[in-house]
């Protein structure tokens, strides 16, 4: 695959190793038959490495042997996440260190996640860019302020502490932004 071509969420081989890539950055020449050049951020799928790639908008790299696969997250403990593959119902453990800006918004029995596979082995997930959870904590709003766009701290099924509009009430089910972290709306 050449390195015009390559993609954020893209997996390719590195020397020898499969890297997925998290970021890119393109450099136009500044000079007459000066080469365009992609600079491409990634991490390494097996050691978790960040690495920084260089390449020509002619040189390629290979695609990784990767598999993407719907999985189900089971139930999370202190060292792994559990997830169970939908089709085939294989069971993957992730370490946790290996997903830890994830996991806040993994509730158990959350679909639409998907599971990177390297050699039948689970070495990354990607999830879905909204969930749903329901909030298990948070301060009763005061009458009368609901008019304004204030927010208060809410905490969610995770742990996964948000702020909400004040007219939000404990036990409402909302959607937040994976990215961001930030409160979409009210589910």
């Amino acid at each position: 695959m050449l390195a015009k071509e390559i993609k954020t969420g893209d997996v390719v081989v590195f020397e020898g190793e499969p890297v997925i890539i998290e970021s890119l950055n393109v450099q136009s020449p500044s000079a007459r038959g000066a080469a365009t050049l992609y600079k491409f951020r990634g991490r390494n799928a097996v050691t978790r490495q960040k690495i920084d790639i260089t390449l020509k908008g002619t040189e390629a790299l290979d695609a990784a042997d990767f598999e993407r696969r719907d999985v189900q997250v089971m139930f999370t403990d202190s060292t792994h996440i559990h997830l169970m593959d939908t089709e085939n119902f294989n069971q993957y453990e992730v370490l946790l260190g290996d997903v830890k800006e994830q996991v806040p918004y993994m509730p158990e029995g959350l679909e639409g996640v998907r599971a990177l596979i390297y050699n039948d082995e689970c070495v990354g997930i990607d999830i879905p860019t909204t969930v749903e959870m329901a909030i298990t904590q948070c301060d009763p709003g005061v009458k009368g302020n609901s008019a304004t766009s204030r927010t208060k701290p809410a905490t969610l099924q995770t742990g996964l502490v948000v702020h909400v509009p004040e007219y939000i009430k404990e036990g409402e089910r909302v959607k937040v932004d994976t990215r961001t972290g930030q409160f979409l709306s009210r589910a």
